[in-house]
């Protein structure tokens, strides 16, 4: 009986022993395997994925790093790697030794040229947003600060950035250009202020055509640097999608402008500070303009502060040439011109209470309304004018904040839900810590921005697209890119010999009397023959900048 009932209480292992041994296994496995990892990657075998993506490394898959890249511990312009020294921010963490081809085939290839006089902490950041946009050659016209040492070194320094000075070479150059000698830009001649930019802006934008051209490039656009590009209704935010979109038969499309509308009097950064902008005739219904006109132009001479015209992009072509400052021409043949119904050109006008006195200071004529008309095209800027130049500094804000600030919200509000203001936050920057751009070299920033356009579906280009501009200034990026930047000059024959030989070719004009030389009176002799001589009205004047329809048009407009 004992025997039996020993054998009866004989029994399996309990539950209890089977969950010992199965935790056991658990346990043990894991760590075998994660032992055998580190063998393997201490050998060298294997890439521990924690590491590869971690903020330190900045990889995308298939971006190996080679030995010789490991280690050299300097950089040439041309070389990304490092591109985000010291910074341990997570925000934007995969581009570190990213080697970028700047020769890469984007198309449509596309430049902006202009003439400016301004300083880095505006040109930096207009030249870099462009750059996002798709932009990748600049030709920068410069005199008075732009021409300082310390700038145009650090303008030189950016790829894709070539350097024109005024020099008297260069002037020389000019005097021998076709469009010089032509009528069509006569009467903008011998005149002070904004006729002489007009001028200039013309015959530079002419050179600008041959260098172009020289450059495979395939879309020209002229720009201040107070005017971003806004290329909306395009799904990459992009001037590349936009223009790569345009029928091969079109030979220019216009960007109508969009006005700046401050809302404060102390502004010190416009592309980061200014939101707020009145929206171009073109882009609104009739009605809608003519019936909110006056509430929408307060007291002033126009609906627009300065131009309504717009500016365009023109297809680099045989016989192109410049129209004035807005628009192109073709000696050959009409262009045919396409509006856009979307994109913009955002002009940031009058929006720092400086830029009154800063015109007033450029230009020598006297404060009276006879003799602005011979300095300024539009109204209000003859108005501004006489302001700065007769008023108290008191005065001059009082009128500042009447004339040019919005502080009115409830006709703010107003005007926003009519569609006549509108708010675009794109081109403003508020997210980049300062530790996140300190110690920069421009060609870091120039690598940063490349990155973004030639990856047009990174999943954080909607944020980055917000480009740089507070953060610019706040980071020392300006005055760290001065102290650093490249010793490498470009020389200024090369632009010379280049228009040179395209006017030669063009033209032979070596017999031919400079129209620089003047009469008595003032006229270019040459000039003046040729207004007598050459009546042809298939020769457009150029196009100066010009205000928006007015009140008065509203009969002719909605009829």
């Amino acid at each position: 009986m004992a025997g039996a009932h020993s054998s009866h209480h004989h029994r399996p292992p309990t539950t209890a022993t089977s969950s010992s041994r199965l935790l056991l296994l658990l346990t043990v496995l894991p760590l075998t395997l994660a032992a055998f990892a580190f063998i393997l990657q201490w050998r060298g075998g294997v890439t521990d994925p924690v590491t590869r993506w971690s903020p330190d490394q900045h990889l995308f898959p298939g971006m190996s790093i080679s030995s010789h890249q490991q280690q050299s511990k300097t950089r040439s312009r041309s070389d990304c790697s490092n591109l985000f020294p010291g910074s341990h921010s997570p925000s934007f963490p995969y581009f570190r030794d990213w080697k970028l081809d700047y020769s890469s085939d984007l198309s449509p290839k596309i430049c902006i040229t202009t003439s400016t006089s301004a300083d880095l902490e505006q040109t930096l950041p207009w030249i870099f947003y462009h750059k996002v946009m798709g932009v990748s050659t600049f030709f920068l016209f410069v005199e008075g600060k732009a021409a300082s040492p310390n700038v145009s070194r650090v303008l030189e320094s950016i790829p894709g950035v070539k350097v024109i000075y005024r020099t008297r070479e260069l002037e020389e150059q000019q005097a021998k250009s076709r469009i010089w000698n032509e009528t069509w830009l006569a009467s903008f001649f011998y005149k002070p202020c904004n006729y002489e930019l007009f001028v200039k802006q013309s015959l530079n934008m002419e050179m600008a055509i041959v260098m172009a051209r020289d450059y495979g490039m395939d879309w020209i656009i002229h720009l201040d640097t107070d005017e971003l590009i806004h290329p909306a209704g395009t799904q990459e935010y992009s001037m590349r999608q936009l223009l790569s979109g345009v029928p091969g038969d079109v030979d220019m499309v216009v960007f109508p402008n969009y006005e700046s509308s401050v809302e404060q009097d102390n502004i010190k950064e416009p592309f980061s500070e200014v939101s707020m902008f009145k929206k171009n005739y073109d882009h609104l219904p009739k009605d809608v303009y003519f019936g909110n006109y006056k509430e929408a132009t307060r007291g002033n001479p126009n609906y627009f502060l300065t131009y309504g015209n717009g500016k365009a992009a023109a297809r680099v072509q045989d016989h192109l040439r410049p129209n004035g400052a807005h628009r192109w021409h073709n000696y050959m043949k009409t262009p045919n011109e396409i509006k856009l119904e979307e994109a913009a050109v955002l002009h940031y006008t009058y929006t720092k209470f400086s830029d009154l006195t800063s015109r007033r200071d450029r230009c020598g004529c006297k404060p009276t309304k006879d003799d602005v008309k011979r300095c300024f095209m539009l109204d209000f800027d003859r108005a501004a004018f006489i302001i700065a130049s007769t008023a108290t500094e008191e005065e001059m804000l009082q009128w500042y904040r009447e004339h040019i600030v919005w502080t009115d919200k409830a006709l703010k509000m107003k005007l926003i839900r009519k569609g006549i203001l509108s708010r675009i936050y794109a081109p403003m920057v508020k997210f980049i810590s300062s530790n996140f751009l300190s110690g920069f070299y421009s060609s870091d920033l120039y690598c940063y921005f490349t990155v973004l356009r030639e990856r047009p579906n990174f999943s954080s280009k909607t944020l980055l697209l917000q480009v740089i501009m507070q953060s610019l200034r706040e980071s020392g990026v300006f005055s760290s890119v001065i102290a650093k930047a490249a010793q490498t000059t470009i020389s200024k024959d090369k632009f010379l010999k280049s228009v040179e030989s395209s006017n030669s070719t063009r033209n032979d004009r070596s017999e031919m009397i400079s129209s620089r030389k003047i009469d008595a009176g003032g006229v270019s002799q040459t000039i003046a023959r040729r207004i007598l001589e050459v009546i042809d009205d298939s020769i457009p004047s150029a196009i100066p900048p010009l205000s928006p329809p007015s009140y008065d048009d509203a009969d002719f407009h909605t009829s």
